[in-house]
C-alpha cells in the first residue's frame, strides 16, 4: 500500500494538483469499480474494454492505471480462468499499459510504461501467475502473456530473470512455446533471446532443454541464410547460449555438430544476389563461427584445448573453402560479410599448425586462372578500396606469420629481385605473379605513380614476414631493386628504398596538411613499423641502416618534427634506439656512443624521452587491446539499416578523434605495442648507461698499480700519477654529464609536476640520477685509494733510500777497520827491520836475532789472526746485510754499483810501500 500511495503522489506531482488530474483518475477508478464489482458479465467485459482504449491513447489513464489497476486486473487472471474474453481483455489492457506512447519526451520528464513495469515486476507472484498462463489453450492468452514478459525483460531484465529462476519448471514452459504456432514462437524467441545475454544459469536450462535443435531446426525451416527475421533471432539466441560458454560449445559440437552451422554459409540460389536481411543473417553466422574460435572466457581452464578442438572441427567440415568463397572470391558479397570471412579466416588459422598449412596449399580459381590462396588474399590488401577490407586481410597475414617460422620461409624465398620492367608491371596483367613479386610490386609502387597507400600496404604484410626470424631478416637485407632514376643498371637496398619512402611519405603529409587533408596519415608509421621490426635484434640489419648518414639525421629531424604525428615521432625515436641497443659497430661514427651523441647533440636526452611518454599516452598504446578484436553483436537494433552495414569504413573516421589515424588501432595490435613498450625501457636504461660512461673504461687492475721490474720510482711515481690525472679527467667528465641529467631532471620535475605520470617519469630518472652519483662517490673513493697507495710507495721508497745510506756508512766503517790492521801490521814489520838492523851492528848473535824475529813474527801472527778471525766474522755479517740491501734496492731500481762506486779508494797502503819496505830490508 505505501508503494500505491508513493505511485499516486507521483501521478499528482506530473500532472499538477489532484483537481487537474481527477477527471482522468476518477474515469479509471470508475471503470475499475465496475470491473470489480459488477454483477453483470457483459458491464465488466465492457467496462474492461474501456479501459483498455483509455489506457492506449492516454499518458494520464497510464499512471492512473499503474496506480490502482493491477491489483483489480492480476485478480481477474487469477480467479477467472474460465471467462476467456476477461482475460483476454486483462492482458491486452496491461500490453497497453506498459507500452510507451509516441510522445514529446523530455529529460526530465516521467515514462508511465517504465513505471508500470516496475510496478508490476515488484511481485513475484504476478510473474508465476503470468508463466501459469502459457499452458492456457487460447492463443492470445499465450500471445499477450508473452508480450507482456517481453516488455517486463525489456525494462527490467534483472528482477524478471530472478523470478523466473525461483519459479518451477518457469523455462521450461517458454521453451515449449518453440514449438507452438508461429506467431507464438516468434515472440517466444524474441523472449529467450533477451532472456540469455548475461544470464549463466538461464542458459545453461536452455541448453538442458534442447535449444540447440529447436534453433536448427527453426533455422531449416525458415530457410536458412536465405530466411527472415526470425533466423536472425534464432542465430542471435544461439550466440548468447555460446558466447564464453565452454561447455554449451562443447555439448553443441559433440551431439548436434556444426553441420547445421556450416550449411548456411553454402550461398543457395543467385550468389550475387544479397539483400538486407540475407547479409545480416550471414553476418549472425560467421559472429557464431568467430565464438566458437575464441574458445570461451579467460577464467576457463579448458578455453584453450576447446578452441583448438573447435578449430580443427571446422575446418575438417571444410569451413575454410566457404569463407574463402565469401571473403575472396564473391565480389558480389557486401564488403561487411567479405571482411568478417577474413578475419574468421585469420582467427581459423593462428596458433594451428593444420590450418596453417591448409591455407597455404589452397588454390582458387577456375581452368587455367588459378593461384595461391595466399596470392589471392594479397591482392586485396594492394587493391581494396575499403579500409576495413584491407584490415581484414592484413589479420590473415598477421595470424600466418605469427609463430610459423616455416611459413615465413616460405613466402620470404619469394621475394627474388625481378628486372625494373617486371617488378614495375601492373599487378593485374599476370595472374601467376609470385607472392614476392606482388610485394615488391607494391613496395615499389611508388616509384612510378607516388601510390605511397599501396607501399604502406606491402610494408606492412612485409613486416609479419620478417618478425622474430633472423633468417628472413637477413635474406631481405640483401635484396636490391633496380632504380627507375639514374645510371643503367644502377640498384638499390630495399631497407634504403624504404627510408626514402618513409622521407617522401612526410612530404605528401605536409601537402596534405596544407589543404586541410589527412587521409594518409597512417603511411608513415605503418613504415616505421616495418622497419622497427627489421631492426630488432638485428645488429646486421642496423649496420646496413646507417651505412648512409642521411639516415640517422632524417630519423633526428622526424623525432623533432611537430608537424608529425604522435606515433610517428615516437616510433622514430623507438628505431633511433634501436640502432643503440642492436649496434655492434665499432666503426667510427656508426658506433653506438656515436648514435647517442647524435641524440644528446640534435635532440636532447629529456626531448628524446619525453617522445615515448608521449607515445604511450595515445590512444594507440594506452588502452588495453585484447588479442582478439571484440565486435558488436548483431541484434534487431544493431542491425536496423543496410547502410550502416555498408558504411564500415565511416566507422575509422569517427570512432576515434586524435592526431593519430583511426586505423592504426587496428594495425598496432596488442603483440606489437607490448613489444614497443619492452623496448622503450630497454632503450632508456642502455642510452643513460652509455651516456653516464666514459667511452673507454679504464679496468683497475692490481698489477698496475705495482712497480714493474727494472722501473725506477721516479718512473713509476711518473707512471701512478699520469694514472691518477686519467682518473680525474674521466670524472670531471661524468661530472658534467651528470650535471646536465640533474638540470634536465629540474626542469622535468619543475614544468610538469602537477601531473602524477610525469612525476613517475621524473622518479625514473632521479633514480638514474641517483645511480650516477653513487658512481662517482665510488670513483672518488677510488682516486682517495690511490692517493694513499702512492704516499705509502713514497714513504717505503725513502725508507729504502735511508736503509741505502746506512749500508754505505757501515760498509765505510768497515773498511776503515780493515785499514787499521793494515797500518798495524805495517808498524810491525818496520819494528821488526828495526830490531834486525840494531842487532847486527851490537854484537848480537844472529841466531837470537832470528829466533827474537821468529818469536815476535809468531806473536804479531797469533794477534794479527785472531783480529782477522774477528773482522772476518763482522764481515761475513755485513756482507750477507749488503746482499740482502743490495737485492732490494735492484727490485726499487737502484743501481747498487753506482753506490759503491768511489767507497774505500781514499783508505789503504800508500803507493810503492812494498817496493820501499823490501829495499830497506834488503
Amino acid at each position: 500500500m505505501d508503494l500505491v500511495s508513493g505511485y499516486k503522489g507521483m501521478v499528482g506531482l506530473v500532472f499538477g494538483n489532484e483537481n487537474s488530474s481527477s477527471n482522468e483518475d476518477s474515469y479509471v477508478q470508475r471503470l475499475l469499480d465496475r470491473i470489480s464489482t459488477g454483477s453483470l458479465a457483459e458491464d465488466r467485459r465492457s467496462a474492461l474494454i474501456e479501459l483498455q482504449s483509455v489506457v492506449v491513447e492516454s499518458r494520464a489513464a497510464q499512471l492512473a492505471f499503474g496506480a490502482m489497476g493491477f491489483p483489480v486486473l492480476m485478480g481477474v487472471l487469477k480467479d477467472e480462468r474460465d471467462d476467456v474474453e476477461m482475460i483476454r481483455g486483462a492482458l491486452e489492457t496491461i500490453v497497453g499499459a506498459l507500452t510507451p506512447l509516441e510522445q514529446s519526451k523530455g529529460k526530465n520528464e516521467v515514462q508511465p510504461a517504465l513505471m508500470n513495469t516496475d510496478m508490476l515486476s515488484h511481485e513475484a507472484e504476478n510473474i508465476s501467475l503470468l508463466l501459469s498462463l502459457l499452458s492456457e489453450e487460447d492463443f492470445y492468452i499465450r500471445y499477450y502473456t508473452l508480450q507482456i514478459l517481453t516488455a517486463l525483460l525489456m525494462n527490467s531484465p534483472n528482477r524478471l530473470q530472478e523470478a523466473i529462476l525461483t519459479i518451477p519448471r518457469g523455462i521450461t514452459r517458454l521453451m515449449d512455446m518453440l514449438m507452438d504456432r508461429e506467431v507464438i514462437r516468434n515472440e517466444a524467441l524474441l523472449l529467450l533471446t533477451y532472456l540469455t545475454r548475461e544470464a549463466e544459469e538461464i542458459q545453461k536450462i536452455v541448453v538442458f532443454e534442447g535449444a540447440f535443435e529447436k534453433i536448427f531446426s527453426i533455422i531449416k525451416d525458415e530457410g536458412g541464410s536465405e530466411g527472415g527475421v526470425v533466423v536472425q533471432d534464432c542465430l542471435e539466441l544461439l550466440n548468447n547460449l555460446l558466447r564464453n560458454n565452454t561447455s554449451n560449445q562443447i555439448l553443441l559440437r559433440e551431439t548436434m555438430g556444426f553441420d547445421g552451422l556450416i550449411s548456411m554459409l553454402r550461398l543457395r540460389g543467385r550468389a550475387y544476389s544479397f539483400t538486407q536481411q540475407k547479409t545480416i543473417n550471414l553476418l549472425s553466422v560467421l559472429g557464431t563461427i568467430n565464438l566458437l574460435l575464441v574458445g570461451g572466457s579467460e577464467a576457463d581452464a579448458g578455453k584453450d584445448a576447446n578452441k583448438l578442438t573447435n578449430k580443427t572441427v571446422l575446418v575438417q567440415k571444410k569451413v575454410i573453402d566457404y569463407l574463402l568463397l565469401l571473403g575472396v572470391e564473391n565480389q558480389w558479397a557486401p564488403v561487411a560479410v567479405r571482411c568478417a570471412a577474413l578475419r574468421c579466416i585469420g582467427d581459423l588459422i593462428a596458433g594451428h599448425r593444420g590450418n596453417l598449412d591448409a591455407l597455404a596449399s589452397k588454390v582458387l580459381g577456375e581452368n587455367h586462372q588459378v593461384e595461391p590462396a595466399l596470392n589471392s588474399i594479397l591482392r586485396i590488401i594492394l587493391r581494396a578500396s575499403s579500409m576495413q577490407e584491407f584490415i581484414a586481410a592484413d589479420h590473415i597475414f598477421e595470424r600466418f606469420c605469427e609463430g610459423n617460422c616455416d611459413g615465413q620461409s616460405m613466402l620470404a624465398s619469394t621475394l627474388i629481385p625481378q628486372p625494373y620492367s617486371m617488378t614495375h608491371a601492373s599487378i593485374d596483367e599476370d595472374v601467376n605473379m609470385s607472392f614476392g613479386s606482388m610485394v615488391l610490386h607494391g613496395l615499389t609502387s611508388s616509384e612510378t605513380d607516388g601510390d605511397l597507400d599501396t607501399c604502406c600496404r606491402a610494408a606492412s604484410v612485409l613486416s609479419y614476414v620478417l618478425k622474430d626470424n633472423m633468417q628472413c631478416k637477413e635474406r631481405v637485407l640483401r635484396i636490391e631493386l633496380e632504380s627507375s632514376s639514374g645510371a643503367l643498371g644502377h640498384s638499390e637496398p630495399l631497407m634504403h628504398l624504404m627510408v626514402k619512402y618513409l622521407a617522401l611519405a612526410s612530404g605528401t603529409k605536409h601537402k596534405e596538411s596544407k589543404s586541410n587533408t589527412s587521409g594518409n596519415s597512417y603511411i608513415q608509421p605503418i613504415i616505421l613499423k616495418l622497419l622497427v621490426t627489421w631492426l630488432s635484434d638485428c645488429p646486421p640489419a642496423v649496420n646496413y641502416f646507417l651505412d648512409l648518414r642521411p639516415h640517422l639525421s632524417y630519423l633526428l629531424e622526424l623525432v623533432s618534427d611537430q608537424s608529425a604525428t604522435v606515433s610517428t615521432r615516437g616510433l622514430s625515436a623507438i628505431l633511433l634506439g634501436e640502432c643503440v641497443i642492436y649496434n655492434k659497430s665499432s666503426e667510427s661514427g656508426k658506433d653506438s656512443y656515436a648514435v647517442v651523441d647524435a641524440i644528446s647533440q640534435k635532440v636532447g636526452l629529456t626531448s628524446y624521452f619525453l617522445k615515448f611518454d608521449e607515445m604511450k599516452k595515445s590512444f594507440l598504446f594506452s588502452a588495453e587491446k585484447s588479442t582478439a578484436p571484440s565486435h558488436k553483436p548483431l541484434s534487431r537494433s544493431a542491425a536496423a539499416s543496410m547502410a550502416e552495414i555498408e558504411d564500415v569504413d565511416e566507422q575509422l573516421s569517427s570512432d576515434q578523434q586524435g592526431e593519430d589515424h583511426p586505423i592504426l588501432s587496428s594495425m598496432f595490435d596488442s603483440g606489437f605495442v607490448n613489444f614497443v613498450k619492452r623496448l622503450e625501457s630497454e632503450i632508456r636504461e642502455n642510452i643513460v648507461n652509455i651516456y653516464s660512461l666514459p667511452k673507454t673504461e679504464v679496468a683497475v687492475v692490481p698489477a698496475d698499480m705495482e712497480q714493474k721490474t727494472g722501473e725506477s720510482d721516479k718512473e713509476y711515481i711518473r707512471r701512478l700519477k699520469s694514472f691518477v690525472e686519467k682518473q680525474c679527467s674521466e670524472i670531471q667528465d661524468l661530472l658534467g654529464r651528470n650535471a646536465t641529467l640533474a638540470e634536465d631532471l629540474v626542469k622535468i620535475g619543475g614544468g610538469e609536476s602537477s601531473y602524477s605520470d610525469q612525476r613517475a617519469t621524473t622518479g625514473s630518472e632521479r633514480v638514474q640520477t641517483e645511480t650516477l652519483r653513487r658512481d662517482l662517490k665510488e670513483a672518488h673513493q677510488r682516486i682517495e685509494m690511490l692517493k694513499n697507495e702512492n704516499t705509502k710507495l713514497e714513504s717505503e721508497a725513502s725508507m729504502y733510500q735511508n736503509l741505502a745510506g746506512k749500508v754505505e756508512s757501515d760498509l765505510k766503517s768497515l773498511s776503515d777497520a780493515y785499514n787499521s790492521l793494515e797500518q798495524a801490521n805495517f808498524q810491525l814489520e818496520k819494528e821488526v827491520k828495526a830490531l834486525r838492523t840494531s842487532g847486527g851492528g851490537g854484537g848480537v848473535s844472529a841466531v837470537d836475532v832470528e829466533a827474537a824475529k821468529a818469536e815476535a813474527r809468531e806473536e804479531a801472527l797469533k794477534e794479527s789472526e785472531g783480529e782477522l778471525n774477528d773482522l772476518l766474522v763482522c764481515l761475513g755479517q755485513e756482507q750477507s746485510k749488503v746482499d740482502k740491501l743490495s737485492s732490494r734496492l735492484m727490485e726499487l731500481g737502484e743501481d747498487v754499483d753506482t753506490l759503491l762506486e768511489g767507497i774505500g779508494d781514499d783508505v789503504g797502503l800508500p803507493e810503492g810501500g812494498e817496493d820501499d819496505d823490501e829495499e830497506d830490508a834488503d
